[in-house]
């Protein structure tokens, strides 16, 4: 999609001779505008659910569809799509890094929901690679195991079920996630637990009272710069804590192969290139963002209300 935007982007510019915007100005355009349409998901959303729980909800003119008219349902399957759950990485104490490029791989927009396991079983490193097992042989798996148990790679966060003890050194599991060896690894309890979130000064006046005091079912957790802080205090093992959020889309860019003297021609094999995280038809609404931002960049007034009278049309559709 992303190329096309750009010759749609590049056509209306050079039909008027308003000029010609680079690769590089077109990428932080490009950005920009996904973002743009990306916070916006969110306030349609919000005011989709407002609408739909007030009393103007009564107003077929106000309120949404059902099937493909069901406008929520859209809304909330285009902001699933940037969906995501992962592995936190543990910090020390009780406390969790949130996800970021560096632990999770991606930026978060909100946390959605924390869950934790509920019990920790045992942690270790394997001792060598077989497909499909986790080979300890200094484990006691018979002892302190069972089927149906969580066993987390803690290098790699992937994770998978125990199909079977095979013997005290050897598991089963249902996927491959020992690839090398060592590798740490850290095995739970099937049964997870969502975290309630709470302020940062409600947390300490929770954790004083006996009645109000976090267990392993009822965990607790507080936000605070880059970190995690989770109540009770027992759960602070690595692998412990998974968070399901929404995560920012991916940067889009748009890549090409240099012609001497001539225009740059687009290749998407290039390791760096990313096309748009959006549906197909938020296409018209990148093209008037960008086409608004060009306007601004090469100080044409046309170009900007030409992009702003688009958008309104796409706002009234």
């Amino acid at each position: 999609m992303i190329n096309s935007v750009r010759n749609t982007v590049l056509s209306i510019l050079n039909k008027n001779n308003y000029g010609y915007i680079s690769p590089s100005d077109f990428n932080l355009f490009a950005k920009q505008a996904q973002m743009d349409i990306f916070d916006d998901y969110f306030s349609q959303y919000n005011m989709q659910i407002n609408r739909e729980n007030s009393r103007y909800g009564r107003n077929i003119l106000q309120s949404s569809g059902t099937g493909y008219a069901d406008i929520t349902k859209g809304l909330e399957e285009v902001i699933d799509y940037f969906s995501t759950t992962k592995y936190l990485r543990y910090s020390s104490g009780s406390k969790f890094l949130l996800p970021s490029v560096t632990t999770t791989g991606e930026d978060y927009y909100l946390i959605n929901k924390i869950l934790s396991y509920q019990d920790f079983r045992v942690n270790s490193s394997n001792t060598s690679v077989s497909a499909s097992q986790l080979v300890d042989t200094t484990a006691t798996f018979t002892a302190t195991v069972t089927q149906g148990d969580i066993v987390v790679n803690t290098l790699t966060y992937e994770s998978s079920e125990i199909s079977s003890v095979v013997s005290d050194t050897v598991l089963s599991l249902d996927d491959d996630i020992f690839t090398a060896f060592p590798q740490t690894y850290s095995i739970f309890s099937s049964a997870q637990n969502e975290a309630e979130k709470v302020s940062n000064s409600k947390i300490t006046m929770l954790n004083t009272s006996t009645l109000t005091k976090p267990t392993k079912i009822f965990p607790v957790y507080s936000e605070e710069g880059s970190l995690i802080t989770l109540l009770p205090k027992t759960i602070k093992n690595e692998g412990s804590l998974l968070a399901q959020y929404i995560r920012y889309p991916k940067e889009p860019k748009w890549t090409f192969i240099s012609i001497l003297g001539g225009e740059p021609v687009f290749d998407q094999t290039q390791t760096d290139y990313q096309d748009f995280e959006l549906p197909l038809d938020d296409a018209v609404t990148l093209v008037t963002k960008i086409l608004q931002y060009a306007g601004l960049s090469i100080r044409e007034v046309g170009v900007v209300q030409f992009g702003q009278a688009e958008e309104a049309k796409e706002s009234q559709k």
